[in-house]
């Protein structure tokens, strides 16, 4: 599962061709041992993830939702997609 972004220990990956488990974009995101797949739109689809990091990560999902589209798009079709840097660089 390629990653997209990393901040604040959060990281945040994509899988290849995935929309048959939640039928919505998502991304996948993880911290320590939590795991959970979230929305693009910030909805907890799966999983558990620790409220501040949670609140954190949707932020981020607000920030960037348009570079996190483009991933989408791309990783649902296979194709290599860019990395964001979580501090807002790309």
């Amino acid at each position: 599962m390629p990653q997209l972004s990393d901040f604040f220990g959060i990281i945040v990956r994509l899988n290849w061709k995935d929309v048959d488990q939640h039928n919505k974009p998502h991304v996948h995101a993880f911290y320590g041992e939590f795991e959970a797949a979230v929305s693009l739109d910030g909805e907890l689809l799966a999983g558990e993830f620790p409220a501040k990091q949670l609140k954190q990560l949707r932020k981020w999902l607000a920030v960037f939702d348009v570079e996190v589209q483009e991933a989408w798009d791309k990783a649902v079709e296979g194709e290599q997609f860019l990395k964001i840097d979580g501090l807002g660089k790309k």
